[in-house]
């Protein structure tokens, strides 16, 4: 019976070492608004691929979405 509260005693003090460490990577936010995009090409639904560098850079904003399951049977 002693072991297993020493054992969980160590535990919870390894636990408590290493809350601090998790707690660095959350903090770090990577701030996308506002930034440059690299050059990418992606399918129209006119049937062609749109080259973003070529047709929309420095002419328009561009706003990316992402919607899952978007338009499949699910």
């Amino acid at each position: 019976m002693r072991r297993k509260v020493n054992l969980l005693l160590w535990l919870f003090l390894i636990g408590l070492l290493l809350l601090p460490i998790s707690n660095v990577d959350a903090e770090k936010k990577f701030e996308l608004i506002g930034r440059d995009t690299l050059n990418f090409t992606l399918p129209s639904t006119q049937d062609r691929t749109t080259n973003y560098a070529d047709e929309y850079y420095g002419k328009h904003h561009l706003i990316i979405t992402f919607f899952p399951a978007a338009f499949t049977p699910v």
